[in-house]
């Protein structure tokens, strides 16, 4: 019988889960939270919004349909959300050795050991995420053999790690869109170049404002919103030429820092795919995908401005809108994927107001 690797995750408040080595063979450190989804692993791992931290998957079974090729459609990569793994490490209940998918092209084991990423099986994942909502998210470890430092990724500008370092375009459209890439999904990009607008993607603290375009759309992406500095400069200049603006995740917080409302940490933060929240005034309901620590501290927004979504489960504020002007963001993902897609609707919202203030 094939021996398998122990390996632990220690919390740095000294709690330890013991499990089994899987992926590549090492030590990693990072802040640890969980994701309550129960598919879309692929997605999740090359999310940049994940940059710094070691995930804990609630659900029980990991990696039986594998890892598909990130096959490029309109210089995209598909099946992915960027080009890289950007976890630290992966705990799960039970990894599949073996997988089966049409679309699969290799294991998710052998698909971190390539990246240098370890995971962990064996844990008690329920458990484990149940202490995570008591004690808040903290900073953990995996260990295979010796030790590791801790690593906070809160103490670095994450965005500055996961933003492209030049423009980029894509598509070639009449309406155009610069993309202030904080760390963007590459499903933020195909919702937009589908409802036919060409897309500049820009560093996350380039200014754009000389530039030619129609509306600005703020993308998702990791840490603390309040670090970037430029990226909110820039975009309170940005609302002064009212063209439409949209943000989302962390383009939400960024929106709203820039009009002079504030953000905090969340205890242990909104990460899966079935966060129901609320459009405000209204009994309409929408299950979302979300992934962000922080929020926006709803009773510091300005007049002009007012709550649009906000979370049924815990009351945080889930999207901010203008009044009067064309400027709207959410904390959650309407480009979902994997799924669910009740809220893509909201690219419509946005392209529709580029083409009116156009």
């Amino acid at each position: 019988m094939e021996q398998r690797l122990k390996a632990k995750l220690v919390l740095e408040d000294g709690s330890v889960f013991p499990g089994y080595s899987f992926g590549f063979a090492g030590n990693s450190s990072g802040e640890v939270v969980f994701n309550t989804a129960m598919n879309g692993y692929p997605e999740s791992l090359t999310d940049p919004s994940y940059y710094g931290q070691i995930l804990v998957t609630t659900f029980p079974l990991i990696g039986n349909y594998g890892v598909p090729e990130p096959k490029l459609d309109n210089g995209v990569e598909q099946n992915w959300e960027s080009n890289r793994i950007y976890i630290r490490g992966l705990v799960v209940n039970e990894y599949s050795i073996s997988y089966s998918h049409w679309n699969a092209n290799k294991s998710l084991g052998q698909w971190l050991t390539e990246n240098g990423i370890p995971g962990i099986s064996g844990v008690d994942t329920r458990m484990l995420t149940k202490h995570l909502r008591e004690k808040g998210c903290m900073l953990g470890k995996i260990v295979v053999d010796g030790d590791i430092d801790w690593y906070n990724p809160n103490s670095d500008n994450l965005v500055e790690k996961v933003s492209v370092s030049e423009p980029k375009v894509y598509g070639n459209a009449e309406r155009k869109i610069v993309l202030v890439d904080c760390g963007v999904k590459n499903n933020i990009i195909r919702c937009l170049l589908k409802r036919n607008v060409q897309v500049l993607r820009v560093p996350y603290n380039y200014n754009f404002l000389s530039d030619d375009f129609d509306g600005v759309l703020i993308s998702n992406g990791p840490g603390d919103p309040k670090v970037n500095t430029a990226t909110i400069a820039n975009i309170r200049e940005a609302l002064c030429l009212n063209k439409p603006i949209m943000g989302i995740c962390l383009g939400n917080q960024l929106l709203a820092l820039a009009t002079g409302a504030n953000t905090y940490k969340l205890p242990y933060g909104h990460r899966g795919h079935n966060q129901p929240v609320r459009l405000k005034g209204t009994n309409r309901c929408f299950i979302t995908s979300q992934n962000h620590g922080y929020a926006i501290d709803a009773p510091t927004l300005s007049d002009e401005w007012e709550v649009m979504f906000d979370n049924l489960n815990d009351g945080t504020c889930e999207g901010i809108r203008h009044k009067s002007k064309p400027f709207f963001a959410v904390q959650f993902h309407p480009e979902a994927s994997g799924g669910p897609n009740d809220t893509e609707f909201l690219f419509d919202e946005f392209v529709n107001l580029v083409n009116q203030y156009k």
